[in-house]
């Protein structure tokens, strides 16, 4: 009979294998379970949220959460579901986007129970250019077991492969640092999305090299993004961060298509959607809404946050309070206005918004890009959650 409790296999998409983490389990003992993120960005966001609630399950069984800063793997760039190489992060930015980190994991899990690691401590040693050719080194034992064949079954790189897309040598390399990290932290548990399985099984493969256990690999669902196709992901746009504002939150799961909602409702909530599918759509969008934005915000702000969703969308009023931005210059074109105001994110994009209707001044539709002068202060709003309040340079 398993030893598994129900709570450690909820919305899993696979384990390998339930029977050794049984074994693992009825030792007695803590395991160490570990996750890795790469601070490829400033923002962690809730597709993130889905691994991390799987770790909080384990964490409140009284496992060891072992979080690994992947400072050293964001250099190189992980190919899990990409159709193309991953644009290179320079290190000062990494640095900065780890600071980030783990203020926004504290919204899931008690930090303070974690163990932190970056995967530089290791990496760097094991991996530096003078150990290649040292017999008996990490790096010269994993590049001889692993053979070029084994890496490009991946099914990222036989994609791309077939499609001519190129394949740095780096890539290929990613999921042996990956890997390496669960020999160095002992993992017995590494958790991670479907898209981190080649990777997890690699780790597998390479503890057993090094004469440690196995550890097991559990596998979660991807969150899909606000566009209801790609997974949730800021370089594709679709995603709502963690760090953003209550009313931005709000809004943003307000515009989850209706049958993507029931996936949001499974892996972000404890709720019964069963339950929750016996209510009419619109209310069980503003449930979710609700509930997440005060995991993230608190009960006050959610409130607040709903209101001024009333207030914007179902009255056609503006919000209570608008972020600000100072121009450049007092005269100045909309394009130009929009770009430098974070409203879009490029010049040729604020005027194909502009064309198709998708930008107010001061509640006005704009159809054509102008040049406006800043006399005083005016409200740009561009679709129907962005919002700017447009303040002159003197």
């Amino acid at each position: 009979m398993s030893a598994v409790p129900e709570a450690l296999l909820r919305n899993t998409a696979e384990v390998i294998s339930e029977s050794e983490l049984s074994e693992k389990l009825k030792k007695g003992k803590p395991l160490r379970v570990k996750l890795g993120v790469d601070p490829t960005a400033p923002d962690l966001h809730l597709g993130h949220t889905v691994v991390l609630n799987q770790l909080k399950r384990f964490q409140d069984a009284g496992h060891k959460v072992v979080f690994i800063i992947g400072d050293f793997t964001a250099r190189v760039g992980d190919p899990s579901g990409r159709n193309e190489t991953r644009p290179q992060v320079s290190g000062v930015d990494i640095d900065k986007n780890a600071k980030t980190y783990l203020d926004q994991v504290s919204k899931v899990l008690d930090i303070g129970k974690m163990e932190v690691r970056k995967n530089s401590e290791w990496l760097e040693k094991a991996f530096g250019v003078a150990q290649i050719a040292n017999e008996g080194s990490v790096f010269s034992t994993l590049l001889t077991r692993f053979t070029v064949q084994q890496l490009m079954q991946r099914e990222d790189f036989s994609q791309r492969l077939k499609a001519g897309s190129p394949i740095t040598f780096m890539e290929m390399l990613y999921p042996l640092f990956q890997g390496y990290d669960s020999v160095a932290v002992k993992a017995d548990v590494e958790l991670g999305g479907t898209d981190q399985l080649f990777n997890l099984l690699i780790g597998r493969q390479i503890q057993k090299d090094f004469g440690q256990d196995p550890q097991v690999v559990i596998t979660l669902p991807l969150l899909v993004g606000l566009d209801g196709t790609k997974k949730m992901s800021k370089s594709y746009g679709n995603h709502i961060a963690l760090n953003d504002a209550p009313s931005e939150m709000f809004g943003k799961l307000m515009s989850v298509p209706d049958d993507l909602m029931w996936q949001y409702f499974e892996l972000l909530t404890s709720e019964d959607v069963k339950a929750v599918k016996q209510l009419h759509p619109k209310e069980a969008k503003m449930r979710l809404g609700r509930l997440l934005t005060a995991r993230y915000h608190g009960e006050e702000a959610a409130q607040k946050a709903r209101e001024q969703f009333d207030n914007v969308f179902a009255k056609g009023s503006m919000p209570d309070h608008i972020e600000e931005h100072k121009a450049s210059q007092n005269k100045i074109y909309l394009s130009s206005l929009l770009f430098e105001a974070g409203l879009s994110p490029s010049k040729k994009e604020s005027k194909r918004l502009i064309d198709g209707g998708g930008v107010k001044l001061d509640g006005q539709a704009v159809t054509k890009d102008r040049e406006i002068e800043l006399s005083a202060p005016v409200v740009l709003q561009v679709g129907k959650r962005k919002f700017k309040k447009i303040l002159s340079t003197s």
